[in-house]
């Protein structure tokens, strides 16, 4: 990225990233811990999909309530305090782990506890990048934000945390606890942000009126539900991806560690172009090459026994997902207005984790009922009817502006 653009995104923005990158670091730790662990304490794959579950389950409950909540107060202060509480759960785990006392009902418990706290710390980010970055530079943004995700969490972070697990199974969830702490730290050197009106009435006023906008806003509207319908076979095809490879690739702790560590490879390729293929390209025609990368991802991966292969397909379609959040962060902050950012937010997120939640307990179900390649077939079938449905729903309009977003 040019010195010029780095300079003109500002310091907050430099703060918030670095938060990024270090909450990045814990949870890439945990990310390939977590499923780790629950292996260790079952085999059957409804159970460890129900560890995904859990996590999703408070964007069900608490999505939209999260996103009213994160229009009301300083964004700021709200990344910092839940960034503390989820340090404190992160921690009593890996204290649960070190004395031998971890259960699979204290792991769904705090899982649940930490899934909640992520819908408001994430919320509350996702509505705080548009008030310290400037409209024309939010793709440049966005697209460091995932370059730094691909970097740290999945490259460093998850065959480093796979290593740790499997030397001393609480490490990896003390480090993530650890930079819980320091990601606060830096969210609270942020300037405050106390711009946001104090409106009069309810939560569920707030709540109506970011729907209602939604509602109104066609393009947005279409984007954000083929988002939460991708997610059903995806999240059906990866419940147990952790039994697929230890089972059908016939890898190792650390060679899964490796292994979804390619997703790297693919996110930095992604991050790099991802700016400069939406303006070239336009958001609509690269979410239609998404579909046709993650449809054919499914049909590889139920395919192949070789674990060279699998990484090189997850490489590949990181390269679609990282440009696909990209090129959807990007449009909904030039669209949506600032004091509803939260809101719209967490419509989004409610949409997208109902999508993760049915693909998720779908998932574990399948892998019971048809073997653990029955997920990635059944996902094959679903991404090329979706695909048929949104072409042509995905149209221009993305890429029109739309309202203009009040700073």
């Amino acid at each position: 990225m040019p010195a010029s653009v780095t300079a003109r995104l500002g310091a907050d923005f430099h703060k918030l990233w670095g938060a990024s990158a270090v909450s990045n670091l814990g949870d890439g730790f945990g990310a390939v811990a977590a499923p780790l662990l629950v292996a260790t304490l079952t085999t059957d794959p409804v159970s460890i999909a129900g560890a995904g579950l859990v996590q999703q389950l408070p964007w069900l409950l608490f999505a939209l309530l999260s996103g009213a909540i994160s229009d009301r107060i300083d964004r700021r202060r709200l990344i910092v305090v839940v960034d503390l509480a989820r340090a404190l759960l992160v921690g009593v785990l890996a204290v649960a782990i070190a004395t031998d006392t971890v259960s699979l009902a204290l792991l769904y418990c705090l899982l649940f506890m930490l899934g909640a706290g992520e819908t408001l710390a994430d919320t509350a980010a996702a509505g705080r990048l548009p008030a310290v970055v400037a409209p024309d530079l939010l793709a440049q943004a966005n697209a460091r934000l995932g370059l730094t995700f691909s970097v740290i969490n999945m490259w460093l972070a998850k065959p480093l945390g796979a290593y740790l697990f499997a030397t001393a199974a609480a490490v990896p969830f003390g480090v993530n606890a650890a930079a819980f702490v320091l990601a606060a730290w830096i969210a609270a050197t942020m300037r405050p942000y106390s711009s946001l009106p104090r409106v009069p009435g309810g939560l569920l006023g707030d709540i109506r009126e970011g729907v209602d906008w939604i509602r109104r806003h066609g393009p947005l509207r279409v984007l954000m539900v083929t988002m939460g319908l991708v997610q059903i076979p995806f999240c059906a095809a990866f419940a147990t991806f952790v039994l697929y490879a230890r089972e059908r690739l016939g890898l190792g702790e650390i060679g899964f560690g490796l292994l979804v560590s390619t997703h790297a490879a693919g996110a930095m390729v992604g991050a790099a172009g991802a700016a400069r293929l939406e303006r070239r390209f336009g958001a609509a025609a690269l979410l239609r090459a998404g579909l046709l990368i993650e449809t054919a991802t499914h049909l590889v991966l139920a395919l192949t026994t070789s674990a060279w292969v699998a990484g090189v397909a997850l490489a590949l379609f990181s390269v679609h997902a990282t440009i696909w959040g990209v090129v959807v962060s990007t449009v909904k902050a030039r669209l949506v207005p600032d004091v509803l950012q939260g809101r719209i937010a967490g419509v989004h997120n409610l949409l997208d984790f109902t999508g993760v939640a049915a693909g998720t307990v779908l998932g574990g179900f399948l892998a019971r009922w048809t073997g653990l390649t029955g997920p990635f077939w059944t996902a094959f079938g679903a991404m090329a009817v979706i695909t048929l449905v949104a072409w042509r729903r995905l149209d221009g309009a993305l890429d029109a502006g739309g309202p203009a977003r009040s700073r």
